[in-house]
């Protein structure tokens, strides 16, 4: 490349800015200039935030000129009219410098679409909506209802106005903005019933946008061919999104908006992972052959993902296909072109190569980035425990009340209840000999049953065994436990993600308890209620931990001493089933039917000296914590 070539700012703003990103034309101009979009979706809120740079300068070293991210709501307004854009007090407050990471990508030479929700999808928890909305009695969220649309105008409030400061025909970086995501597939028929996506809706939140300063593109994501037109409005730009097929999906959309650009927002790299299931993984061949004809086609496009990143702590999502209940692991990786550590994949060469054989605009592009080093620690023992009456008895809360209550209507949080981890139920009873629990409908969505402080549930040591007692597959599962006087009874519940797309009913989901239990014919009453949500400042202040024993449901404390913090991974497959700690911070869950094996640890979570992992292992604990250079998948 001549030396003398432009940045890509100096290209489109040169002589001043008088447009943004037009579609008055059969394909997009930029202040006046043909422009072609070469988009990769990296989400802030997946990477940690002193690897955006990184991050951007490698989407920028492949040709790409354009970065897109969603904004999560319940990250950026943890509690009802508390907000978090870093530096809230949250445990993810420094994940959350939205502003930051706008202009650090321009900055890095790129422009920015922004999709703020308020659903975002992704493979997040709720699709990115806070799950305090389901406090709001019969609300009905992604529609037109004034409790659901109360709470987006407040955050909206304050969301935009940031957003609207860093506008590309205000000098900053922004150039489209996407109005709703993927709500022609909320449309659904079942016996007399049926829903069509909400037109007042969308124009309530397109209004929104405009009030609160968004004047850059307006844009709709579908896919055109199932969907057609049915989640947009006339007058806004519809993209498309698919794995596949881009000639008959850009056909479709040419149908439904004349003499317009055409591109695809989400042309998916790769896909993700459920547990239990195997890891997804796509054709090179096919991934270039489908790039090469949505190059050629001409369109523009937005790759989902190029850089996948990570699921921190509970945040991931779930899929709900025909009632069935499918979590998402803690991996983002998306099989995409950068991994979720950031290394290089033959995918980005792909991209780079492709892209440079068909972009016509020459602006400078820096050599890309060296990767990141990674280190494989040395094993480091467990040392200390603490067994689970010790836990109980240091959570902060107790909630008495005669029936099961949902963790989203515990009166915790500012009175925004309980959104993530696990909610422990308690009560007494006599059970006679051969007794058996009745838990009624489905978990919500993995259970542990403890009778005088013993487990009593079974180990999962099969993946089988999440058809049975204790897991989300399982309607009406049943449990005999062992006879007692007076015997306290508790149900550790967890949360392992809710569901983040597709029909709104499937969006009406309360964790924990949430029906009947039974021993013998009679419900069980009474009920202490604890939540236990590991927020880093409770782990940090844990006490009384002692030398390790065997048992269950205990936390596992080791120490890992560093000199200069690395990237790793921690190889936890000599273990079961739980979630990581790492100084005070959710790290992610574990499961040993996989697929994912490993959790990525980057060098910015861990510090120079003495660093607390903490291990909640639901069943047997291993006795050390072992480290790996890559990642590990199951092969089944």
């Amino acid at each position: 490349m001549a030396l003398s070539a432009p940045t890509l700012y100096e290209y489109y703003t040169s002589g001043g800015i008088t447009s943004g990103l037009s579609t008055n034309q059969p394909y997009f101009t930029l202040n006046d200039k043909n422009v072609t979009l070469y988009s990769g979706a990296l989400h802030y809120f997946r990477v940690p935030r002193q690897y955006w740079r990184d991050r951007l300068r490698k989407l920028k070293a492949a040709g790409l000129n354009t970065v897109e991210t969603y904004v999560p709501w319940n990250l950026h307004e943890p509690e009802i009219g508390t907000f978090d854009f870093g530096n809230g007090g949250s445990d993810m407050e420094d994940f959350l410098h939205v502003e930051e990471f706008v202009k650090m990508a321009q900055e890095e030479d790129l422009l920015v679409i922004v999709r703020p929700g308020p659903y975002i999808c992704a493979e997040w928890e709720f699709g990115g909506l806070p799950s305090w909305l389901l406090r709001e009695k019969d609300i009905k969220v992604r529609t037109s209802d004034d409790r659901f649309m109360k709470h987006v105008s407040r955050y909206f409030g304050v969301l935009l106005p940031i957003l609207a400061a860093l506008q590309f025909t205000n000098g900053g970086a922004i150039v489209g903005f996407q109005v709703e995501n993927e709500y022609g597939s909320t449309e659904w028929k079942k016996d007399n019933e049926s829903f069509v996506p909400d037109k007042v809706y969308l124009e309530q939140l397109r209004t929104l946008m405009v009030r609160n300063g968004i004047k850059e593109l307006l844009f709709t994501s579908d896919n055109p061919s199932q969907h057609g037109d049915v989640g947009t409005l006339h007058d806004i730009f519809q993209t498309a999104n698919f794995a596949r097929n881009p000639k008959k999906e850009f056909d479709s959309l040419k149908k439904l908006q004349t003499n317009k650009p055409t591109m695809a927002i989400e042309y998916w790299t790769g896909w993700f992972d459920h547990w239990s299931e195997n890891h997804s993984k796509r054709d090179n061949v096919e991934f270039r052959q489908v790039l090469n004809d949505i190059l050629r086609y001409p369109a523009s496009f937005n790759m989902y993902m190029f850089h996948g990143g990570t699921n921190w702590g509970f945040l991931n999502g779930a899929n709900l296909q025909n009632g069935k209940y499918q979590p998402d692991t803690t991996s983002y990786d998306y099989d995409a072109p950068l991994t979720e550590n950031g290394d290089y994949t033959e995918k980005y060469h792909i991209v780079k190569n492709l892209i440079a054989k068909y972009n016509k605009v020459i602006t400078k592009v820096p050599p890309p980035p060296k990767e990141t080093p990674r280190i494989r620690y040395p094993d480091v023992e467990i040392k200390q425990q603490l067994q689970f009456g010790t836990i109980v008895e240091q959570l902060p809360q107790v909630f008495h009340s005669t029936d099961v209550v949902p963790m989203e209507l515990l009166p915790i949080n500012n009175d925004s209840g309980q959104s993530y981890g696990y909610t422990i139920y308690r009560t007494t009873a006599d059970i006679p000999p051969n007794s058996v629990l009745k838990m009624k409908g489905y978990v919500h969505d993995s259970v542990l049953v403890l009778v005088d402080g013993k487990l009593v549930s079974p180990a999962l040591q099969h993946s089988d065994d999440i058809n049975k007692f204790g897991y989300w597959r399982l309607k009406d599962g049943t449990l005999t436990l062992p006879e007692g006087k007076n015997s306290t009874i508790d149900l550790i519940v967890e949360n392992w993600g809710r569901n983040n797309f597709g029909k709104l009913e499937d969006f009406k989901q309360f964790k924990g308890l949430t029906s009947d239990v039974f021993l013998n014919t009679h419900v069980l009453k009474n009920w202490e209620i604890r939540p236990l949500e590991f927020k880093t400042k409770w782990t940090k202040s844990l006490q009384g931990w002692y030398d390790l024993s065997t048992t269950n449901l205990t936390l596992n404390k080791a120490n890992l001493e560093v000199d200069q913090p690395m990237d790793t991974y921690l190889d936890m497959s000599q273990w079961n089933t739980g979630i990581v700690t790492i100084n005070g911070f959710v790290l992610g869950r574990y499961m040993h039917l996989g697929p994912q094996q490993t959790l990525y640890l980057p060098a910015p979570l861990l510090k120079p000296g003495t660093n607390e992992i903490i291990i909640f292992e639901h069943f047997t604990p291993a006795t050390h914590v072992k480290f790996s250079q890559n990642p590990i998948y199951l092969k089944k």
